[in-house]
Formats: C-alpha cells, structure tokens, sequence
C-alpha cells in the first residue's frame, strides 16, 4: 500500500526571534493510487507539505506516513518532479533519465533500456541524445517526469511542475500527465496554483487555508475519467472550477457543490 497519512503535522522555520510556524495541524489521507492537488494562496506553505512529505523538509510536529511507514528521509518509494526539471545540461536525455537508476546501481544496459522506455511514454522517442537547452520548456518537463518515473516510485510527488509553462502548454501537459497515470495510477500528491488544473487532474483537492495553514476544505472531484477537452467544457467542471474559486478568493461562488 502506497497510501500517505498526515497526522497533525506542523511545519516551522527558524526565525529573529521565535520560529515562524507556517503549517500547523495539517491532516489528510491519500489513498493508495489516488490522484490528490493540493491548491491554497502563494505562501500557505504547500511547497512545503510536499518537501516533507519527501522527507526533504522535517515536521516540527506530527507525523507523515508512506504505507504505513514513518518518512524520516527521502527514499526510492518516491519521486519527486519540481517545477524546474533540474536535468544535467551535460547529459543526454537518455542520461538524464537514466540517472536515478545509476545512482541505484542498475546495470547500464538494464537502466537504458529502462529510460528509453519512459521516453517513449511521455512522447520524447527519437530524442535520446538530444542535451536539455535543445528541448522545449514542455519537453524539458517530460524528461523530470520519465526521469522520476523510471525508477518505480510508488508515489509521485510533483510541485507545480508546469507553473512555468504556457497556458496551452500546460492544458496538453495535464493530459499527458493522465494518460501516463492512468496506466498503473501511483499515489500521486500534486501542489498546483492553478484552480482548473486542480480539479481537472485531481480525484481529491486539499484546499489550504488558516494562519497558520492547514487543510481547511476538502473536494471531491466526480468527474468520469479519462478526462478531455470535453470534461474541462461541462457543466459538472464549471461547478467544481468555481466552488473552488470561491474558496480561494471569497467569491459567492463558494456554495456546496452539486455536479
């Protein structure tokens, strides 16, 4: 089982004074091959729910669970794919994507034929020897996730992986994004700002909020996967996208939904 729990977890960082408490209380269960976002204002500290739950980042406070195991440092479980991908100018993309199999002592052969494969799934065949600065900021950001993927995390940790990315870009990325998924749905924990990619990608959405954050709403995604063009277009959507919206910046919006 590949399922994350936080259990009151508090996050803080060293201050002048006295420590700056930036998460404080923060409770949620991510079931085991669900796809969760998690969406709240620029500083609420969803960066950092992430980066702990990595085991980058350690809770002042609580505790945060993988499969039922205490997250003290990062490990192979899982993968992580920030919004820059932080590949290896010097490295072909099949290097790059080959690298955390190297670090784990795989066999050349074996790790190559590994990578070429996840090259192949996010739509880079034919790419392999190309270096990072000869590729798209969209393909950059698929290489981070074969890269991640490569290795056979049993979560999948991703932080605003397309933030930087046009809208147009980031629209056919998400679906990307769901078609890889959809072929062994891993845990996945995704931070996003943006209030469509939230409820178009997720099955839940942590909504944070509070002074210090927490989790102040949960939202149960009912749309039919696979998802397209057609599901960002319906009603269903457009209810969810603005119950969120309301959520987050106070609209009148933010009524129970009803799909």
């Amino acid at each position: 089982m590949a399922d994350i729990t936080f259990d009151r977890v508090r996050i803080s960082y060293a201050g002048k004074d006295e420590p700056f408490v930036a998460v404080d209380g923060f409770e949620a269960h991510v079931r085991d091959g669900e796809f969760v976002t998690i969406v709240g204002a620029s500083g609420c500290g969803k960066s950092s729910v992430l980066l702990a739950a990595d085991g980058l980042l350690r809770p002042s406070a609580g505790q945060i669970r993988i499969g039922g195991q205490v997250v003290a440092k990062p490990g192979p479980d899982r993968g992580v794919v920030f919004q820059d991908a932080s590949l290896l100018p010097w490295r072909t993309i099949l290097a790059n994507v080959a690298f955390g199999l190297e670090m784990q002592g795989v066999g050349k052969a074996a790790r190559l034929e590994r990578a070429r494969h996840f090259i192949e799934l996010v739509g880079l065949a034919g790419r392999e020897q190309a270096h990072p600065h000869q590729l798209s900021g969209g393909m950059r950001q698929r290489v981070g996730i074969a890269r991640a993927l490569a290795t056979d995390p049993e979560v999948l940790l991703m932080d605003e992986p397309f933030g930087a990315l046009d809208a147009q870009t980031r629209e056919l990325m998400a679906t990307e994004l769901l078609r890889i998924w959809d072929l062994d749905r891993k845990t996945v924990l995704f931070v996003t700002h943006g209030i469509d990619e939230a409820v178009f990608l997720a099955d839940r959405v942590l909504v944070m909020g509070g002074s210090p954050s927490r989790v102040a709403e949960v939202m149960e995604i009912d749309l039919p996967r696979p998802r397209d063009a057609a599901v960002r277009a319906s009603e269903a959507f457009g209810k969810y996208r603005a119950h969120l919206a309301g959520l987050l910046f106070g609209a009148d919006a933010a009524a129970p939904v009803t799909p």
